[in-house]
Order: C-alpha cells, then sequence, then structure tokens
C-alpha cells in the first residue's frame, strides 16, 4: 500500500517536473531578446519595424537603444572593448545609424560584419496642401509654373530637407520659374506651418514628416528616383552578434514586402533600385 502510494507521488512530481520544465523552457524563448543601436532620428520606422517583426516572430523581444552617430561608434567602441555586451542589456544584435558614411567606417574598424548591409528605407520628397484644399496641381512642375502660387521650403542652410529641396528643384529645371514665390521657413514643421498658415499655397517635405501631419495636409506629388536621389537607410549585423540566425532573419525581414508595406504608412519609400546603386560593396 505504502509501495503504490509511493509511486502515485513519484508520478506525480514527474508530471509537475516535466510541466515546469516546458513551461521555463517556452519561458526562455519568450525572452530572446534582439537589440538595435540606433540613430533617434530612425525611432518611428525602427519600432515600427520592430513590432512587425516580433509579430511574425513572438519568441523575439526587440529592444532599441538610441544615440548619435559619435555616441553609437563610442559606445559600439566601448562594448567590443570590454567584453563583447552593451552595458547594461546584453549584447548588440544590429547596428543601423542614420547615415552611411558612418556604417561604412564601422564596417571598416570591423565593427559590424563586412556583407551583412542592407538597406531598409528611402525617403522621398513631398508636395503637400492644406488637407481641406479639394483641387491643387498633382505635380511639382505644374505648381511651379503657376504664377499665382507661392511654395514653401525649408532653409539650405540650416537643413538636411532644406539642401535636398533646393538641389531637386534645380534639378527638375525649375528654379527660375519660382523665383520672386519661395517662403523659406525653419524647417519641415515651419514649412507646414507656413501652408496651413496661408503664407504659401504648398510646401516641400520629406515623406515621413507628411505623414506626421497627415491630418492636416494631403500629400499631392512625390519625387522619384529620376529626379531625386532620396536619403537610404541601411543597417547591420554587429561583429559579436550572438545568434546570427536571429540577426539574418530580421534583415531579411526588412526587405520583405510586409515590411515595406509598414514603412510605406510612414512615407518612406523602397530603397532597393537607390541601395543598388549606392551600395559600394
Amino acid at each position: 500500500m505504502i509501495s503504490h502510494r509511493v509511486r502515485q507521488l513519484a508520478a506525480i512530481a514527474l508530471v509537475f517536473t516535466v510541466a515546469f520544465g516546458i513551461f521555463d523552457a517556452s519561458m526562455a524563448i519568450a525572452e530572446e531578446s534582439l537589440v538595435i543601436l540606433a540613430s533617434p532620428s530612425l525611432k518611428a520606422p525602427l519600432e515600427a519595424l520592430g513590432h512587425g517583426f516580433e509579430a511574425t516572430h513572438p519568441h523575439v523581444k526587440v529592444q532599441i537603444h538610441y544615440d548619435s552617430g559619435l555616441g553609437l561608434r563610442q559606445m559600439i567602441a566601448t562594448m567590443q572593448n570590454s567584453g563583447r555586451h552593451f552595458i547594461g542589456s546584453g549584447p548588440v544584435h544590429i547596428i543601423a545609424p542614420a547615415g552611411l558614411e558612418l556604417l561604412e567606417r564601422l564596417e571598416q574598424r570591423y565593427y559590424v560584419l563586412p556583407g551583412t548591409r542592407k538597406a531598409y528605407a528611402a525617403v522621398p520628397l513631398v508636395l503637400v496642401v492644406p488637407e481641406s484644399l479639394a483641387d491643387a496641381h498633382t505635380s511639382f512642375e505644374a505648381f511651379a509654373h503657376d504664377p499665382s502660387k507661392r511654395l514653401s521650403v525649408a532653409d539650405p542652410q540650416r537643413t538636411e530637407l532644406g539642401l535636398r529641396t533646393e538641389a531637386f528643384l534645380q534639378g527638375i529645371g525649375v528654379v527660375d520659374a519660382l523665383k520672386g514665390r519661395l517662403d523659406e521657413a525653419h524647417d519641415a514643421r515651419g514649412v507646414i506651418d507656413h501652408v496651413l498658415n496661408g503664407e504659401a499655397d504648398a510646401g516641400i517635405v520629406f515623406g515621413s514628416d507628411a505623414v506626421r501631419e497627415r491630418e492636416r495636409v494631403r500629400v499631392v506629388a512625390t519625387s522619384t528616383e529620376e529626379t531625386h536621389r532620396p536619403i537610404v537607410y541601411w543597417m547591420a549585423m554587429e561583429r559579436f552578434c550572438p545568434n546570427r540566425a536571429l540577426c539574418e532573419a530580421f534583415l531579411d525581414f526588412t526587405q520583405s514586402q510586409e515590411a515595406q508595406a509598414i514603412l510605406t504608412r510612414l512615407g518612406y519609400g523602397s530603397p532597393a533600385n537607390v541601395a543598388t546603386a549606392q551600395n559600394p560593396q
């Protein structure tokens, strides 16, 4: 009788051991992290991509840490010189600075693995008008050649948006047509404010800027690769990435139609053609 009872208790204990073992294993899987070091300006697209990846990889939690370009480089150097770990957060998987130049420098220093670089988003220029405006020109050229219209642009001396807008207008040959009709704002927010306040009839901003203000402005024209060389964002695998298969899975995900659909909703374009031309690999 006692022996039978002992066997019953042993069986129950075995069941609980197996059950808790499975639970612990599932928790271990659920707690796997993918850590990205990135520039603050990329917060919106990277967080959206992170959420999209988590939806298809439920055992992964994407963590993103932000710093400036110089800060990223110093952080990576410190990490690799002190045990291959990001202080307080464990190992790093992906590095995503705002500029390709920094990524190239990191690759030359072997902070990222050569050959793992992926372009995941391009930033077009768009022509915006007030959302309430029912009828508007649907091309940059048509707007530029309408003498009754004023165009708001960002300061080319102070902003990347202004500099690229200036080059774009020169590229499509409408600078002379716009003489006396350009309204210069400080930045993208200023451009949109000037358009909404009636100081200009339309403005040029980045696609991502327009999406953030989509309740107030409407996009009526978008630059093409033939007329504007967009900013392209890249990322690559960190040299000591602890799980290369996971890193590759995330990098591949950024190239998928699902990821591109996510980025399109945020105002970004596909970088495929531009990236091929710019990538020196």
